[in-house]
């Protein structure tokens, strides 16, 4: 095991503990999100980050005290020189990182170069490996998985100016973020200078996060990232197959129509998982007899408990963009991306998981810093 050599912080000394202990309610949400994961075991898988595993040169901040901060980042929905300033300025972040009373956060820069090092050395620990195990934790710890797996994606506009985009192109300059694609976001209604009405399909500009949600839990259990033009009924399998490696009890699953492909409704019934993708009409209003078998998957109550369910992915894409920020890319290119998506799906998690055991509601008072 590699031997930890890391920035010494202050919550070990007698001072610091006595302090914490009685200016951090023991019912804060820090403090049991502290006791509810094994934050230790994280270093050393996230040692494998570090050239040499940080065995020589500078000592660097234990790669646990910046996935806190970074965490941080994402609950509140800062930014990282925002979340820097708050760490300094908030004694129940600090007791959450480990620093002192009296010790400054990492520099925000400092996270920058740990963002760099989750891409370059991704093939060795992925973040949606700790995605997984937070959910293993989950499991370990009691909360209760249903059998209904809820598929969608949801999309993150590019931090681009796509006027400014034009411009670039046509001089012949390429775009500042290549991976962004344009995309479809479904249909509003438009009204025309006489007062007619049509429907038109929106368009953003950016990426998707395509993700599988436990129905009972309400936990985000598998995560892909693509570019905005990516077509949806492509992931789910990809997405089940992940929760089944990682032993979720899937027995449904449940997509709206834009899952509605015979490829996905072949593949679960030869994996023996029971279709709720909510079907088109023309599977069960044509004429051949072809149709029987869809409005017999219709009729089946599994069918339509799991169209029930479809709510709770959208509920939990409504919470992860309007309170985490998911709406908007926070960086440029797909692995950037990824880091915001996984990192929002563990924010989202972790706040669910210490309400279901605790009882504890994760409260944001929208710290804003300059």
């Amino acid at each position: 095991m590699t031997q930890e050599r890391f920035i010494e912080t202050g919550t070990g000394t007698f001072y610091g503990a006595y302090v914490y202990d009685q200016v951090v309610p023991k019912g804060h949400f820090f403090r049991k999100l502290n006791e509810m994961l094994d934050w230790r075991k994280y270093t050393q898988k996230m040692m494998r980050w570090y050239k040499g595993r940080a065995e020589y040169g500078r000592p660097p901040f234990d790669p646990v005290v910046l996935l806190k901060m970074l965490l941080v980042a994402y609950l509140y929905n800062l930014s990282e020189r925002q979340t820097e300033a708050y760490i300094n300025d908030s004694m129940s972040a600090k007791y959450f990182l480990g620093l002192g009373m009296d010790q400054f956060a990492p520099d925000h820069s400092t996270l920058t170069k740990f963002k760099e090092r989750i891409i370059l050395r991704k093939r060795e620990i992925k973040l949606e490996q700790l995605l997984a195990d937070i959910v293993q934790t989950a499991l370990e710890k009691g909360i209760h998985f249903g059998s209904i797996q809820v598929v969608d994606s949801t999309h993150s506009t590019a931090d681009v100016n796509t006027a400014k985009q034009e411009k670039r192109k046509r001089g012949g300059k390429g775009p500042t973020d290549p991976d962004a694609q344009w995309g479809a976001k479904g249909k509003h209604i438009m009204q025309g200078p006489e007062g007619t009405k049509s429907r038109q399909v929106k368009y953003f500009h950016g990426y998707k996060t395509h993700a599988s949600l436990n129905a009972e839990s309400e936990l985000i259990t598998s995560v892909m990232v693509t570019p905005g033009n990516a077509f949806d009924g492509h992931f789910l399998q990809g997405l089940i197959e992940k929760d089944l490696a990682d032993h979720i009890p899937v027995n449904t699953v449940a997509a709206d129509r834009g899952y509605d492909d015979s490829r996905n409704h072949y593949w679960l019934e030869r994996t023996g998982i029971q279709s709720a993708i909510c079907l088109h009409d023309y599977r069960t209003q044509k004429k051949d007899v072809n149709k029987e078998i869809w409005l017999e998957m219709r009729a089946n109550p599994a069918y339509q408990t799991g169209l029930k369910e479809r709510y709770k992915i959208e509920r939990k894409f409504g919470e992860g963009k309007q309170q985490h920020g998911l709406g908007r890319c926070r960086y440029r290119g797909l692995e950037r991306y990824a880091i915001q998506a996984l990192l929002t799906a563990m924010a989202l998690n972790l706040k669910r998981m210490v309400k279901l055991l605790y009882g504890v509601n994760f409260r944001n008072p929208s710290p804003v810093m300059a």
